[in-house]
């Protein structure tokens, strides 16, 4: 006798990365804002490269490079919108 025949299953598609790389709300150069997590001191930093400008803020063990991005942001919006 011969074993029945399993349907195969579809190749897994691989999840997409995130973006580590942004561009600056300040001088708009594309990718020159680079994030570095401190996970041990529970901090995560936004830096460009071109116009030197940096914003740090608090993480958690969740927090992704694009939280910073998102946090810097949030505060560029709310410093313009009192201004």
């Amino acid at each position: 006798m011969g074993k029945r025949k399993t349907a195969k299953a579809p190749p897994k598609k691989g999840q997409e990365k995130l973006a580590t790389v942004f561009s600056c709300p300040f001088c708009n150069h594309d990718n020159s804002v680079e994030c570095k997590m401190d996970r041990k001191n529970q901090v995560g930093e936004a830096y460009c490269r071109i116009c030197q400008e940096k914003f740090t803020t608090s993480i958690d063990a969740l927090s992704d490079p694009i939280d910073v991005y998102s946090d810097w942001i949030d505060e560029c919006e709310r410093a313009n919108a009192v201004a």
